[in-house]
C-alpha cells in the first residue's frame, strides 16, 4: 500500500510529516494512520474547512481567501506552509477543493482540488478536476495527495 510505502521512507529518512485537509475531510490523515507506526513521522493534521480556521490557524491571507477564494491554489500552498509551521514538520499537504454534488461553478467547477506539498525549501502545487460523486472526489483527492508525497520523497525533493 501507498501509505506503508511513504511510511517506510519518511522513517528512513528521518522526515516528519503534517496535514492540512479540507476537501478530504481528514480522509488522507485517517489513510496515513492506517499504518501501525506512523506515530514515527506523522506530527498530525488540521481539518480546515472553514476559511476561519483556514485563516486562524494555518495562517492564510485573508486577502487570499476574499481575492482567490479558499478553493485555489494560492490557499492550498499558504495551508501547506502553514500546518508545516504549526506543526514545526519537514513537509506539509493540504488539500482543498469541491467535493460536490452542490457548490461548483463555471470557473470552479464540483470535482476541482488543489494539493499543495511545502517543505521549508519551496511549495508546490498541482490541480485536478475529478468526475466522481462526493465520495468519490474524496477518495480520488486522498489517492492525488499521497502520489504527489510519494513522488517527492522518492525524487528528494521533500528536503
Amino acid at each position: 500500500m501507498i501509505e506503508e510505502e511513504i511510511g517506510d521512507e519518511l522513517r528512513r529518512r528521518g522526515l516528519t510529516l503534517a496535514l492540512a485537509e479540507s476537501c478530504t475531510g481528514g480522509l488522507v490523515a485517517h489513510r496515513i494512520t492506517n499504518v501501525s507506526g506512523s506515530s514515527d513521522y506523522y506530527k498530525g493534521g488540521v481539518i480546515a474547512y472553514a476559511d476561519e480556521v483556514k485563516e486562524k490557524l494555518l495562517h492564510v491571507a485573508k486577502k487570499t481567501l476574499e481575492e482567490k477564494g479558499a478553493v485555489s491554489a494560492e490557499c492550498a500552498r499558504e495551508m501547506a506552509n502553514g500546518i508545516r509551521a504549526l506543526l514545526d514538520s519537514d513537509i506539509g499537504i493540504a488539500t482543498t477543493g469541491i467535493a460536490g454534488p452542490a457548490g461548483g461553478t463555471p470557473d470552479k467547477p464540483v470535482g476541482l482540488v488543489y494539493i499543495a506539498l511545502a517543505t521549508k525549501d519551496y511549495v508546490y502545487h498541482e490541480e485536478h478536476i475529478f468526475h466522481k460523486d462526493r465520495a468519490g472526489n474524496k477518495h480520488e483527492a486522498a489517492d492525488a495527495a499521497l502520489k504527489m508525497l510519494k513522488r517527492a520523497i522518492l525524487t528528494g525533493k521533500e528536503k
